[in-house]
């Protein structure tokens, strides 16, 4: 682990940094996987408030 020694001994420990990557764009089926997601999330969502408002 890498520390480092400050005045009067004392260590000072530091977390191990994780290895850094940079971020690829999404390929197509991602993409048509988040379309679906999406659409799916907003009828839950619309269905929801009209099961709210017909109770109601």
């Amino acid at each position: 682990m890498p520390y480092t020694t400050e005045e009067g001994g004392r260590l000072n420990n530091f977390a191990v940094e994780p290895k850094v990557y940079t971020a690829e764009p999404p390929t197509k089926n991602q993409i048509r996987n988040y379309i679906i997601l999406g659409v799916g999330a907003v009828v839950l969502v619309v269905g929801l408030f009209a099961v709210a408002i017909g109770v109601s």
